[in-house]
């Protein structure tokens, strides 16, 4: 597992969970946090206490050949938190456009 995988798994539990109070605070009308954000983080969560598992620390050097498999779980994240912002910008102008 390289650097970045390390660091981006943490940061992108925490870009989920903001999200996931940004979609409480304005009431869409689709349930994003059910439909995406929840299944998001469980997933993170996973790949974080693997990576922290007693069992994998000392499976690094082995672990790199399976570069391509991190690389898509980053990519897929990455790709799934890209839209969900692109839809809360959307429901927040919605929201506004509503209110005015």
């Amino acid at each position: 597992m390289d650097r970045s995988y390390k660091e981006d798994v943490p940061r992108f539990r925490a870009i989920l969970e903001e999200m996931r109070e940004e979609f409480a605070k304005i009431g869409a009308t689709t349930d994003w946090t059910g439909l995406r954000i929840e299944p998001l983080l469980e997933h993170v969560l996973r790949l974080d206490h693997l990576m922290k598992s007693p069992k994998f620390v000392r499976e690094t050097a082995r672990l790199r050949k399976g570069v391509a498999m991190f690389h898509a779980d980053l990519v897929y994240l990455r790709t799934n938190i890209k839209e969900l912002k692109a839809i809360l910008v959307a429901e927040k102008r919605k929201r506004d456009r509503d209110e005015a």
